[in-house]
């Protein structure tokens, strides 16, 4: 019997995974892998880190050579050649043995495509400058150690605020750079809300960087010693040298060519079991339009984890094995600086856009027990739905502990959960580790209250509308030397331990918008004023939250 005949263009965490997982399912299979360039397997995350020096030797950022993998999985592993067109009625590909100078065809029974995307560039000349740079494979990240460690530039201009664009400045200023970051939008890390961003712009400027909102490049005009950047907010930029994170374009042309069905931005086009257009072709990772989880909508999440699993998912299909993608949830995180940053699901402008009638809690807890050394707080958004308290999404940042509360978070939102499930989760406590109200229960908490109507919430973005009112009551719960320290302008001081005894300057016609430091005990100043007759709103996230909001719109 003919042994089943794979070609895998493109390898990388998609495609090298398709082929070790085609392998360990049939050890007869012929697989073939074609990859342009050098390397078949590599570390993408990791390299801004060998950029920075935090990862020190070269041989770190490669997973498997072709020769490794070749011997391990019996693998056709062929590099330097690239796949130039896809012939699906004779089912075969053009290929350009790019070494030898020479095209061929390869025949195939089933086709991957695992061609990943390429970094978006702006549409200005003179991008092709030697001091002009994208990260996106390991002789990009060469070319640009090689140009910090040897011309030891004192300026970088990042222009996009995406998770490259951020390790790039981290990694960037850690080699003793001065670096400014344009982003188009009106924050870094546009998958968040702007409240969580709000933590980062305040982390970055503690580090020295520049910060340019609503700002694209119009513009380069390259000099002998330095590049001139001429941005449309109408700044201009002088830099020794530019990276460009705008993020990336589906690299998809082969398959357009070919008459497989594409979206808009060009992704493949893909069913669950990762097939395209074609049943004989299958398409994984950064060139593949899957669908998001919570909604079911399409969409386009180009990460190494859910690249990951639809290889596999597609060698499974292949192998005779039925398996389904069920959706990625992008849960994602981030280092910057002393800052960890993790999300998943979606966020409160999605579901806004969406339609969802959705309700939002911000919370902060300490990664551990607050008796034990140095507790780091985490701030946690939650978005969930109104109608069953079913978590939808999450943003969190802070220190340690902020990985695990948001894996168990995306778990949550994988199995359904709601706020009331999070309150009943058995998670691990011992003081140096959690605290016995872990940070996800202190979520269920607050939204369970939400729920039940136990506490009504205002946020931050409300404070200026409500400055405006004669017909509110605004009451700040702290003590007076947190008073005294700052606090919303407007808001009275009435310290919670003092409250009974004063509930009798508080007009009770009046609906009453109170605040502490983080909510907690703003929540319990509500039970209190509500259960005497006022009509009371408690703010989410506290002065804690407004204060960071605040100190990154006037920096």
């Amino acid at each position: 019997m003919k042994n089943i005949k794979t070609v895998i263009i493109g390898g990388v965490a998609g495609g090298a995974t398709a082929a070790a997982r085609l392998r360990r399912l049939d050890e007869h299979a012929e697989i073939v892998i074609f990859e342009r360039g050098e390397y078949i397997s590599f570390a993408n995350c990791g390299l801004p880190y060998y950029i920075g020096g935090e990862i020190k030797r070269k041989s770190s950022l490669t997973l498997q050579t072709p020769e490794s993998f070749s011997a391990r999985f019996n693998v056709d592993v062929r590099v330097f050649n690239e796949v130039t067109a896809i012939n699906k009625e004779r089912k075969t590909v053009t290929v350009n043995d790019l070494l030898n100078n020479r095209t061929y065809e390869e025949s195939y029974d089933n086709l991957i495509i695992s061609t990943g995307a390429s970094p978006t560039l702006p549409q200005i000349e003179s991008l092709d400058d030697e001091r002009i740079f994208t990260l996106r494979n390991i002789p990009d990240t060469y070319r640009i150690k090689d140009y910090v460690t040897l011309r030891q530039p004192h300026t970088a201009l990042v222009v996009g605020g995406g998770f490259i664009g951020m390790e790039m400045t981290e990694n960037l200023v850690n080699a003793g750079v001065k670096v400014s970051v344009a982003t188009r939008s009106d924050r870094v890390m546009s998958h968040l809300d702007y409240d969580s961003s709000c933590f980062i712009h305040n982390e970055l400027r503690a580090h020295d960087v520049k910060l340019l909102f609503n700002s694209v490049p119009v513009k380069i005009i390259p000099g002998k010693d330095i590049l001139e950047v001429s941005l449309s907010s109408g700044i201009t930029v002088k830099t020794d040298m530019i990276i460009l994170a705008l993020g990336v374009t589906p690299d998809s042309k082969i398959a357009i060519d070919a008459g497989l069905e594409v979206n808009l931005r060009g992704a493949v086009k893909t069913d669950k079991h990762m097939r395209t257009s074609d049943p004989s072709i299958y398409a994984v990772g950064d060139v593949a339009q899957t669908y998001d989880f919570v909604t079911g909508d399409p969409a386009y999440v180009p990460l190494a984890g859910p690249a990951n699993k639809q290889g596999r998912i597609a060698a499974d299909n292949i192998a005779g094995i039925p398996s389904q993608y069920k959706g990625t949830q992008g849960s994602a995180i981030v280092k910057i600086f002393d800052l960890t940053v993790a999300y998943t699901g979606m966020s409160e402008r999605e579901a806004s856009k969406r339609g969802i009638d959705y309700g939002k809690s911000h919370t902060f807890s300490p990664n551990h027990a607050t008796y034990y050394p140095n507790p780091e707080y985490m701030s946690i958004k939650t978005v969930f739905d109104k109608k069953d308290g079913k978590i939808l999404g999450a943003q969190i940042v802070g220190g340690e502990g902020v990985d695990k509360r948001c894996d168990v978070i995306a778990t949550a939102i994988r199995a359904g959960m709601t706020a009331y499930d999070l309150t009943d989760l058995d998670l691990c406590y011992a003081p140096p580790y959690g605290s016995a109200k872990d940070p996800v229960n202190m979520v269920g908490y607050t939204i369970e209250n939400l729920l039940t109507g136990k506490v009504k919430n205002f946020y931050s973005e409300d404070i200026e509308k409500l400055l405006k009112r004669d017909d509110v009551t605004l009451l700040d719960t702290r003590t007076k030397y947190e008073y005294e320290r700052g606090h919303i302008r407007g808001f009275v001081n009435i310290p919670l331990d003092e409250l009974r005894a004063n509930l009798h300057l508080i007009d009770k016609s009046k609906p009453v918008y109170l605040t502490c430091q983080v909510g907690q005990r703003g929540y319990v100043a509500s039970r209190i004023l509500s259960q005497n007759g006022y009509d009371v709103y408690n703010l989410s996230g506290g002065y804690n939250l407004y204060s960071v909001i605040e100190a990154s719109k006037n920096s």
